[in-house]
C-alpha cells in the first residue's frame, strides 16, 4: 500500500487537511501514517487528541510517496520534522504543506530552492518576535502553488490545496472532476467514501 505522512504537531490545524487525507484514504488508497515527536497524544486545534502512528525518528523517507505538513503555531525551538523534510526533499518527494506549515519546510531549507505560498506574513513574524523561517525571495501569494515536488498554501484554501496535491499524486483521472468532488464534500458532506 502507498504511505503518506502526516505531521501532527501540538496546536495543529487538523482541519487543515482533513479533507486533503480523507481523498488519499478512500479516493487514492493511501495509507495515512500520522508521525509526532512523542508517542503521547497531539491535541490539534480543533480540540481533538490524536494518538501517532510512529515516532518521527522511526518514519523511512524510503517507504513514503510525501509528506503533509498542517498549519500550527509557529515555533523556532520545533525541529524534529526537519531532517525527515531534508531527506524527501533530496529524494523528490511530495512535500506538501498549509497555512504556517511552510515553515518547517523553510527551517529544513526546502523553499531555498522552490517557490512558496504561505498563511504567515512578515507582520506575523514580527509580531510574534521570533525568527523568520521563510525565505520571502520565493514568497508567492496564491490560493495554492505548486513548485515541482513542493505544494503550500494559505490556510483559507484546503480544497483548493487538497485538489492540487491529489492532481499531483494523480489520486484522479480528471482534475476538473476532482475539485467538484472536492467541493460537494465540503458543501453538502459525503455519504460514502
Amino acid at each position: 500500500m502507498k504511505t503518506i505522512y502526516c505531521y501532527i504537531y501540538p496546536d495543529f490545524a487538523d482541519f487543515e487537511v482533513t479533507i486533503l487525507v480523507h481523498r488519499l484514504r478512500n479516493a487514492g488508497g493511501y495509507k495515512i501514517v500520522t508521525l509526532a515527536e512523542t508517542e503521547e497524544p497531539v491535541m490539534s486545534q480543533s480540540g481533538l487528541r490524536y494518538l501517532p502512528d510512529l515516532l518521527i525518528s522511526e518514519a523511512n523517507a524510503e517507504v513514503a510517496a510525501g509528506l503533509i505538513i498542517p498549519g500550527g503555531p509557529i515555533c523556532n525551538e520545533q525541529n524534529a520534522i526537519v531532517p525527515l523534510v531534508q531527506k524527501m526533499d533530496e529524494q523528490g518527494k511530495l512535500l506538501a504543506a498549509i497555512c504556517f506549515g511552510p515553515q518547517f519546510l523553510g527551517r529544513a531549507g526546502a523553499l531555498d530552492g522552490h517557490t512558496y505560498t504561505t498563511s504567515c506574513s512578515e507582520e506575523t513574524i514580527r509580531h510574534l518576535n521570533v525568527c523568520d523561517p521563510f525565505p520571502r525571495r520565493n514568497f508567492r501569494s496564491a490560493r495554492v502553488w505548486q513548485d515541482g515536488h513542493v505544494i503550500t498554501a494559505p490556510g483559507h484554501a484546503p480544497v483548493d490545496f487538497a485538489a492540487a496535491v491529489c492532481r499531483y499524486l494523480g489520486v484522479y483521472d480528471d482534475p476538473e472532476k476532482e475539485y467538484r468532488e472536492l467541493w460537494k464534500i465540503c458543501d453538502r458532506g459525503e455519504e460514502h467514501a
